[in-house]
């Protein structure tokens, strides 16, 4: 019995999702963790070390697996320039992925924090201690957990509680704004002998009102952000219909020097573009 022989591409395929799975399998280098943990102390708003902690904290094989297997599909489908350019629209699509992921940590988080504070005040208002209103507020899980379990041992031990939270703040970019409204407002209540039920309270309709503004703004900007999108597919549904009434604009994109070029230029320009549009539309959502 005589079997074909297997086409070269395929091998370099099989070699190709081989090297992935590998890349996705190989286990997390304790290295990287006792680094993060060294930079740690070191991180801070716009700081080189705080960004290379948050670098290697963010596990880089997934990113790698689908920048792999995407220059490999776009390589089968349109040579060279289908491999550069399924790198940079996969990295462009992993990057915007990360980035959703971190706006709604955050966003979970300042809705943690805002549920916290209004508990916290309600028993504030009771007549609780306020080792006993941190401690009460301080449920679930993460960074608000957190933080509050802190401030109840520091509140019940006499610490200062504003530095404690200024240094939670430092420690938790997420909550950092509101974390050093609690402090401003801790700061007063011990300084001026003010009410911290009251001002607690105010900080609570502060931070409603600012998530209010923000899932406000947000929905106005749903037609811009759908329109940039839908502007960004222009170029593949053109290259469709061109399939479509027989113009094989495929063919010159796949098989010319001249297409090449054009389909890597043409899908660093759209990637391009949509982050242009991500930026304008993100500085208007207040942060």
């Amino acid at each position: 019995m005589v079997t074909a022989p297997l086409d070269p591409r395929w091998s370099w395929v099989a070699a190709t999702l081989a090297l992935a799975a590998a890349v996705a399998c190989w286990p997390a280098s304790p290295a990287r963790s006792r680094l993060v943990a060294l930079l740690a102390p070191a991180r801070g708003p716009g700081g080189c070390l705080g960004r290379l902690a948050g670098w290697i904290a963010v596990e880089p094989r997934r990113g790698a697996v689908v920048l792999v297997v995407s220059a490999l599909c776009g390589g089968l489908l349109a040579g060279a320039g289908g491999t550069i350019a399924a790198g940079i629209a996969s990295s462009f699509g992993y990057h915007r992925w990360r980035a959703g992921a971190v706006r709604r940590g955050r966003a979970s988080e300042v809705a943690a924090l805002l549920d916290a504070v209004a508990v916290m005040t309600a028993e504030l208002r009771a007549g609780a201690h306020p080792a006993s209103a941190a401690a009460a507020a301080a449920v679930g899980r993460g960074v608000v957990h957190r933080v509050l379990t802190s401030v109840a041992a520091g509140a019940q031990l006499g610490a200062q509680v504003p530095a404690l939270l200024e240094r939670h703040a430092g420690k938790e970019p997420a909550i950092a704004d509101e974390l050093r409204r609690m402090a401003a407002a801790w700061a007063l209540a011990e300084r001026h002998g003010a009410t911290l039920a009251e001002l607690m309270d105010a900080v609570r309709a502060d931070l409603e009102a600012r998530v209010r503004l923000a899932g406000q703004i947000k929905a106005q900007l749903a037609g811009p952000r759908a329109s940039s999108a839908v502007l960004a597919g222009l170029p593949v549904l053109g290259v469709a219909l061109g399939q479509g009434i027989g113009a094989n604009p495929w063919q010159v994109l796949a098989g010319t020097p001249v297409g090449q070029g054009l389909l890597v230029v043409g899908t660093g320009l759209v990637c391009a573009g949509m982050l242009w549009s991500g930026r304008i539309t993100g500085k208007a959502v207040p942060q």
